[in-house]
């Protein structure tokens, strides 16, 4: 029977998603098979999962455990310890459906409320805060909105939602606030929260009937500070829960901080009322440092490592970095460490050599950005000096559009690369195209078809 249950797992995992099944069918198990009766017992851990599993998959349980269990009709019962234990009519009685399972649930249930209710609210990093941050033109407004939010917490830019790639200081920012808010008034309740950590906790809310709990501790908050809400995508019972959430929040004056790697609306599988949600405040967002601002960021960095750097090598290291500050850090790490073991000074050379795989990197993606350009521009026979032109023409756009997916699809370059290298245009352009092209490939197949023609074409180029 429990590898009957493995497969039905496994089949519906196909069928309705893995999130699913992580969130109410891994509490589940089978507890017996009445052969007679053509019965199968399911154990639940609350009467919140049985009445969500009855409510909408029973038609989809029944179904398939008939044909694993090769059978025209089967009864289902399910069995939760609250009510089963305590409830003398059940078929089964209680010390069968639980012989040895009652204590270690229980003890699993208050080993995981912890992580529901933890003791303390504040786990900001300390590290991260204003004065660490380097301020540039890539992301001048998103840091004083987030010192304004500091001085009004829930007055203003409510909520400020802070969007930009990987590695560029957006976690960086949301803990600032955080240990801005806690230095100028400790009473303030504040919670830093990643979207998964969020997504988990509420997991086990649910598998151990604590939802309400989990409902009353985001009440209590001051200051939420949740990180990469990307990951709410398509997640739509945690959805549900978040918009309640926020709801509260919101009412109270309660400020919420989110971020993410996109524009609020540009989120896939985000209920539309949510999107709208993200919106009501202030959305900024932090783009790839310029030269200058890089320089800035490694200077700052190499001080607070104790690491001797000069102008020269600084420019070096700046110029050869393309991609987010994370990488910046850590081409800076790498040389402090290979001077420190080798017993070598902080020299043009030493950078050259320890930072030699950044460039056959920034060429392999020069290529690549060079190839896809050439490519498409032969497909559709538009001049390469078309694309890059700043014509409007509506078949010149598309074909540019189709660019920008390719060269984002293709390579690990940021938007700002991928603009700067088609004619010098902004992120936000190149984001809009890539989304217009991917609502395309959604909704019409043969453009689908044609793309992926293309995409063949450019690597076997």
């Amino acid at each position: 029977m429990q590898q009957i249950w493995q497969n039905f797992l496994t089949i519906i995992k196909e069928e309705v998603g893995s999130q699913v099944v992580e969130t109410w069918f891994k509490a589940v198990s089978v507890q017996n098979w009445d052969n007679i009766k053509k019965t199968i017992f399911l154990n639940v851990p609350n009467q919140f999962v049985k009445n969500w599993i009855k409510e909408h998959y029973i038609i989809l349980i029944t179904k398939h455990l008939k044909k694993l269990l090769n059978e025209k009709s089967i009864n289902i019962e399910f069995l939760s310890p609250v009510i089963d234990i305590n409830n003398t009519k059940n078929i089964i009685p209680a010390s069968i459906i639980y012989p040895t399972k009652k204590i270690n649930f229980q003890t699993k249930s208050n080993l995981l409320t912890k992580r529901i209710v933890p003791n303390k609210f504040n786990n900001v990093n300390p590290s991260y805060k204003f004065d660490s941050f380097i301020v540039g033109p890539n992301n001048s407004l998103a840091h004083a909105a987030s010192y304004a939010v500091c001085q009004n917490l829930g007055k203003v830019y409510n909520p400020l939602f802070i969007y930009g790639g990987t590695g560029l200081g957006k976690t960086h920012l949301l803990h600032s606030i955080g240990n801005e808010v806690k230095n100028k008034n400790p009473s303030k309740i504040v919670l830093y929260q990643t979207t998964d950590r969020f997504t988990n906790e509420f997991i086990y809310a649910i598998r151990l009937d604590k939802v309400m709990m989990f409902r009353q501790k985001y009440q209590r908050i001051d200051l939420l500070l949740l990180d990469d809400i990307q990951f709410l995508s398509n997640k739509e019972q945690t959805q549900e829960m978040f918009f309640h959430i926020f709801n509260l929040l919101y009412e109270q004056k309660k400020q919420i901080i989110l971020s993410s790697d996109t524009f609020p609306n540009e989120i896939r599988g985000l209920q539309a009322r949510l999107k709208s949600r993200l919106e009501w405040g202030l959305v900024v967002d932090i783009q790839m440092p310029d030269l200058e601002t890089k320089i800035a960021i490694l200077e700052k960095k190499a001080e607070l490592n104790s690491i001797n750097l000069t102008e020269e090598v600084s420019n070096f290291i700046a110029s050869k970095v393309t991609s987010n500050i994370r990488e910046l850090e850590g081409a800076l790490i790498r040389v402090g460490a290979f001077s420190t073991l080798t017993n070598k000074p902080i020299s043009l050379e030493l950078a050259k050599k320890v930072l030699l795989h950044l460039n056959d990197n920034n060429k392999k993606e020069g290529i690549m950005l060079d190839k896809v350009l050439k490519v498409i521009a032969r497909h559709y026979s538009i001049s390469i000096n078309e694309l890059k032109s700043r014509k409007r023409h509506k078949n010149i756009s598309t074909v540019r559009q189709v660019v920008f997916y390719f060269m984002k699809k293709l390579t690990f370059c940021s938007l700002q690369t991928i603009g700067q290298f088609v004619g010098k245009r902004d992120h936000s352009t190149v984001l809009h195209a890539i989304t217009k092209v991917e609502r395309f490939i959604g909704k019409d197949r043969e453009f689908a078809k044609k793309l992926n023609n293309i995409e063949q074409k450019i690597l076997m180029s």
